[in-house]
């Protein structure tokens, strides 16, 4: 299995490419045979040029580490923003309630994730050009780390409150790591952590004349 630091490292040839063109040199269908666009299709591009075998798990995973892709627009100022916010992982009450956020599921995928950061058009068909690659260093003791814990714990304490519980986990909740319901449609039950574009925006600089 590839290192994380050597995929980093690999992966700083991605900076700039249009992955359109990489998806063409390595047979990557940007749409599905029913005409529906292929989601994962950018992470698959990634993985070939990494010529690592394809996972059919939801997200590659590559034992130490985890390929996340982020879409990043560009508003008509010219300006950059994110698209959206990023799923990092499932919220499992259980487990939640069982472990601090040291031990947590939310804390070890977050140390995991290497990120591509991608520019997107209006549609799938416009050019995506890869803007960055992050991991995200949450060093213990840091504002950061503590303000994602306090997140981290809101969920907790909710979901241990006998007056409160699972369904009052709200995306209202949370500065930089919110809890949402997942999947389609506002039945959905099931909820995961997601990462706000506050979160993001500490890892990946947007807008800076450095870029």
């Amino acid at each position: 299995l590839m290192e994380r630091r050597e995929a980093i490292v690999k992966m700083q040839d991605l900076l700039g490419k249009n992955l359109h063109d990489l998806a063409r040199e390595y047979n990557v269908t940007v749409y599905a045979p029913s005409g529906k666009v292929n989601k994962g299709w950018a992470g698959h591009v990634v993985e070939r040029f990494l010529e690592l075998p394809l996972n059919s798990a939801q997200s590659p995973n590559f034992g130490s580490w985890e390929l996340k892709s982020i879409p990043i627009k560009i508003l008509k100022s010219g300006r950059l923003a994110f698209k959206e916010t990023m799923a990092i992982t499932m919220i499992d009450p259980v487990n939640v309630c069982q472990k601090e956020f040291e031990d947590s599921h939310l804390l070890s995928k977050l140390k995991k994730a290497v990120v591509v950061a991608r520019t997107v058009g209006r549609t799938v068909d416009d050019p995506s050009f890869v803007y960055d690659i992050v991991e995200f260093d949450l060093n213990e003791g840091s504002d950061l780390y503590e303000s994602v814990k306090a997140d981290y714990n809101l969920v907790r304490q909710t979901i241990l409150d006998p007056n409160k519980g699972f369904n009052f986990l709200t995306g209202k909740m949370g500065i930089y790591i919110q809890p949402r319901t997942k999947g389609s449609g506002h039945g959905s039950t099931s909820r995961a952590f997601y990462a706000r574009p506050s979160f993001l925006a500490k890892f990946i600089n947007l807008n800076s004349t450095e870029n």
